[in-house]
This record gives C-alpha cells, sequence and structure tokens, in this order.
C-alpha cells in the first residue's frame, strides 16, 4: 500500500510526497458494546491499514484522492458543512473537530489507498479518520498526541456524523502497540498492552455481508443500556454487577435486561481474557471468545444469519481455540483464534464451509497485531510532529 500511494502521488504531482502516513485497521478481541458504557475491551491494530501520501499547499484547500474509489474530494479549511453521508465526511469532519480542540490547521493534497475491507467491522472508518488526523499534523507541525486525536475522531463521529459510538475504535487506532492487544478502560482511557498467547494467531474471516451503523440498530442498542442503567439507579451499566442485576431485575422489561445482562458479563470476560493472555492460556481466551458471541446473539442480539454461520464453520476446524463476531456486528467480520500450524488448514476448511452453507465467497486471512497511527519516512516510522 505504502509503494502504491507514493507512485500514485508522483504520476499526479511529478515529485515525491512530502509525508506518508499510515493508520491501521482493528479488530476486537472480546468487549463488545462496552465502550460507551464506560467498559472494558480488548482490541488489537491490524496489518492493514489506510496510507495517504501528501504535500503541503499554500492556500487553505484540501484535496483528497481515494485511489480504491476512483474519488476525490476538495473542500476549504474555512467553508466547513456537513453533508450526505461518505467518506469524504470523515474527512471534513476531522477538519471541523481539530480546531475545536484547539489545532491550528493547514491544508494540504494527497491520495490514500488501504486494505482495510470497507463496511466489514474492521474500522476503516476510524483508520480513515486517524490518517487524516496525522495528515494535518505533518504538515501544520503539531505534536501527536494519540489519546487526544482518538478524542478528536470519536468527536468527528458524535457530532460531524452524528454516530454515538463509543472511543475504543479510535484509541486503538491511534495506540495499537506491535505485537500487542490493549486493555483498555473506556472510562479512564488507560491503556495495558497484552501479547497474544504464544502459537496463537488471530483469523478474520469477511462474511462479506457490509453491515452500516447509521442505518443498523446501533444507536437503539444505546439508548437500551442507558435505559437499563437508569432503571438500576447507575451512571452506567459499568458501575452495575451481577448481584445488582439479579437483584433488581424485576425493575427491568426483557429487553433491558438481556442488554444489560451482555454488558456487565462482557465486562467481566474481558478481564478474564486478559489475565488469560498474561498467563498465555490460549484454551481460555478462546473459551470466553466464544462465550463472547453468544451473549451478543442472545442477550445483545447484534449478531446475523452470516456471522453466526461463520462462526459455526470456524468451531469446526482443526487448531481453533474460539470465535466470535467482531466489531459493531449486524454483518461484518469474525474472528478465530488458531493454532499457529493449522493456519492453512482452518482457512481452507472455513472457506469451503461457509461457501457451501452460504452461497456467498468469503475472505478469509490471518493478521498480527500493528502499531498505531503514525508518520512514516519511506520504510520507517517517525514519532515527530
Amino acid at each position: 500500500m505504502m509503494e502504491r500511494v507514493i507512485r500514485a502521488f508522483g504520476e499526479r504531482f511529478n515529485e515525491p510526497p512530502a509525508f506518508v502516513v499510515r493508520a491501521p485497521g482493528r479488530v476486537n478481541l472480546i468487549g463488545e458494546h462496552t465502550d460507551y458504557n464506560d467498559g472494558f475491551c480488548l482490541p488489537m491494530a491490524i496489518d492493514r491499514a489506510l496510507w495517504i501520501a501528501l504535500r503541503p499547499r499554500r492556500d487553505d484547500r484540501v484535496i483528497v484522492e481515494a485511489l480504491d474509489l476512483g474519488e476525490s474530494i476538495t473542500f476549504d479549511l474555512g467553508a466547513l458543512s456537513p453533508g450526505e453521508a461518505s467518506w469524504g465526511q470523515y474527512v471534513t469532519g476531522v477538519a471541523w473537530a481539530l480546531p475545536r480542540n484547539g489545532y491550528t490547521l493547514s491544508a494540504w493534497e494527497g491520495v490514500m489507498s488501504s486494505d482495510i475491507p470497507i463496511g466489514s467491522g474492521l474500522s476503516s472508518s476510524a483508520a480513515l479518520e486517524l490518517a487524516v488526523a496525522r495528515a494535518f499534523a505533518a504538515v501544520a507541525g503539531f505534536p501527536w498526541d494519540p489519546e487526544r486525536m482518538a478524542q478528536v475522531a470519536q468527536q468527528t463521529e458524535n457530532q460531524w456524523l452524528k454516530l454515538r459510538t463509543g472511543i475504543m475504535d479510535q484509541l486503538v487506532c491511534a495506540s495499537g502497540v506491535e505485537g500487542h492487544a490493549l486493555l483498555i478502560d473506556c472510562r479512564s482511557l488507560s491503556l495495558e498492552p497484552v501479547p497474544l498467547p504464544s502459537g496463537a494467531v488471530v483469523v478474520v474471516m469477511d462474511t462479506r455481508t457490509p453491515r452500516g451503523l447509521v442505518n443498523s440498530a446501533y444507536n437503539e442498542r444505546r439508548a437500551e443500556c442507558e435505559q437499563a442503567a437508569q432503571r438500576l439507579g447507575v451512571a452506567v451499566l459499568r458501575d452495575a454487577s451481577r448481584a445488582d442485576l439479579e437483584r433488581q431485575s424485576g425493575r427491568l422489561a426483557p429487553v433491558l435486561l438481556k442488554r444489560a445482562q451482555h454488558v456487565i458479563t462482557e465486562n467481566e470476560r474481558t478481564l478474564l481474557a486478559a489475565a488469560a493472555m498474561r498467563a498465555h492460556d490460549a484454551a481460555e481466551l478462546g473459551r470466553l471468545m466464544d462465550a463472547s458471541h453468544d451473549s451478543l446473539r442472545h442477550d445483545y442480539e447484534v449478531t446475523s444469519a452470516t456471522l453466526d454461520t461463520m462462526v459455526a464453520c470456524a468451531r469446526q476446524q482443526k487448531g481453533c481455540r474460539g470465535a466470535r463476531m467482531t466489531g459493531a456486528g449486524f454483518g461484518g467480520c469474525a474472528i478465530a483464534l488458531v493454532q499457529a500450524p493449522d493456519i492453512a488448514s482452518f482457512i481452507a476448511g472455513v472457506f469451503q464451509a461457509y461457501e457451501r452453507e452460504t452461497g456467498l465467497t468469503p475472505d478469509i486471512f490471518a493478521c498480527r497485531p500493528a502499531a498505531g497511527a503514525g508518520l512514516v519516512g519511506f520504510g520507517e516510522t517517525d514519532t515527530a510532529p
């Protein structure tokens, strides 16, 4: 991808780019729909990313060409306004949010490309937000603060795009640590790098059924969590325990009881999963991943027929320790924890079984934990502004 954007930039502008930035996609190992409940999650940045090759401009205009889509956007920094939902709104939204957080911007132009599947639940949108923020930091020269940039990106989604997303995606895309997942406390935003168990590999299984957060039940689930917390007498579900739920279950409608049960037990599973990873216990991590998917299916009701089929196909394969959906749900991707020697046979087996069951051709690939968004010096990551 880096070579592609550098080459395309040279062809368009007849000179090398001044900067190249990258921002990774992510998978969430466990801790789903807990972030906006101030809970715990355990995502990892992956070795698929969005890249931008760019150079500064002397006016106030930003021009970005999306090579994969054959589209481009142009806008003035002093004349921003929301528009129809599109990839360009993530770019203009970051340009809108940064000054509201005290950053002075400079204009730039560039080309971008990505190997993160769009709409699959691997946070292609967060990668775009963080890559754009990194581009603005490069040309304007302000210091790169991963946590603050994650908050800017979340503000872009919440206030510009009107999506009530939590901060998990942006935080791991900004702060990922190579070789590790991140245990995130979504209240304090504290991060703890946690290594994958020895000999275990994360495999991404794209159902090829894209999901759309804007048109999904995401906002509905968030509202249900808020209602459940209110009935339980806590600020957010992070503050409720299983004992609270059992004691006050009569105050909750059945659907709110199910939503609360998922969030409370998912927080428990996430902390146990981090402990299993520290102990290099792949079997326990896999068991918790299985339980997470089952909770998301029955209590939170955000899986889909294709996601459930993919997970079932994965669990049948040799070497699979556990499997679950990843991301917001309603389509997109599942992941599996697989023993390294069985990767090739696992991928082939899931591919054939899923295609046979659904008639759809999946995209299945192993991934590695990667570093967060950064400025790339044509081969080496630079931590300077």
